[in-house]
């Protein structure tokens, strides 16, 4: 019981210290967005053959429902393939906020996500350039995209005052943290964090392939406990790209829900987790 309650006033304190960082993030991306409205989204749909360029630069900054405007968008056959993967690819999540409330060091913030947007913007053009030199076309049929249910059943509120939508934000991702960081401390507390981190990093192939299911979880959920896990030192810089590079939030489960055929969602998902497992496992070997 005291090691119990000893772990839980380190996970309080912890997850409390991050919470004004957190808000104040949160304030300026809800503040952006509300100013922007939906300008990304139309910008995307002008796009044309640059349109993985914009994907990858507009889904590197945090937005909500983003990636799933971009899924309805290519439901109804408004962008193309390598444009939606090339923001499913850069979308960040949760990652940025949690990482600049931890205090990480900028270069690192900045390498990630520059390494995401290259990755993002290649695998893009390369799935067009393909596309149009076999002269295949993926169909879908057109259908309205049904984003605010997905918004709402998730963290976000973008039709209220930024500065609550900012708070929603920050109670619900604070919550979850607490449930993570806790449960976390368990583990460590009970296995031992030298042999913890020896589990995972000496794997890394295994460890990028689970990175990469853990981060299709179409959920805020999967890209907290990866960036979590790397921030403590027991995911590889390999292994959390692996992860976040497929980590869509949202925007996968509005491509299931409004894209047919069903196995061309099943294929756009197929080379997301192709390329974060193997961008994963390559940044493995180089750093």
């Amino acid at each position: 019981m005291e090691h119990f309650l000893e772990i839980l006033s380190h996970t309080l304190l912890d997850t409390f210290k991050l919470v004004p960082f957190l808000f104040l993030t949160y304030l300026l991306m809800e503040f952006l967005e509300h100013k922007s409205g939906n300008a990304a989204e139309n910008l995307l749909r002008r796009s044309g053959k640059v349109g993985p360029l914009l994907g990858g630069l507009l889904g590197v900054v945090p937005q909500c429902g983003f990636s799933a405007a971009a899924s309805g968008l290519y439901s109804g056959r408004v962008i193309t393939a390598g444009t939606l993967l090339a923001v499913f690819l850069s979308t960040s999540d949760e990652m940025l906020p949690i990482m600049i409330s931890h205090g990480a060091p900028a270069g690192e913030v900045f390498k990630i996500l520059g390494i995401k947007l290259a990755v993002a913007v290649a695998v893009g053009f390369l799935v067009d350039a393909v596309a149009r030199l076999y002269h295949r076309k993926w169909v879908a049929e057109a259908q309205e995209p049904q984003i605010e249910a997905f918004c709402e059943r998730e963290h976000c509120d973008c039709h209220d005052h930024f500065a609550l939508s900012a708070l929603k934000h920050t109670l619900s991702v604070t919550l979850f943290i607490l449930i993570v960081t806790f449960a976390l401390n368990l583990i460590i507390h009970g296995v031992g964090e030298d042999k913890l981190a020896e589990f995972v990093l000496d794997r890394p192939v295994i460890g990028n392939v689970l990175a990469a299911l853990v981060g299709l979880i179409p959920n805020c959920a999967s890209s907290v406990v990866l960036t979590e896990l790397y921030l403590g030192g027991i995911l590889s810089l390999g292994c959390v790209l692996s992860g976040l590079l497929v980590n869509a939030g949202i925007g996968i489960a509005i491509l299931f829900r409004n894209n047919r055929p069903v196995r061309d969602s099943f294929r756009i998902v197929g080379i997301l987790w192709l390329v974060g497992a193997l961008t994963g496992i390559l940044i493995d070997l180089i750093f």
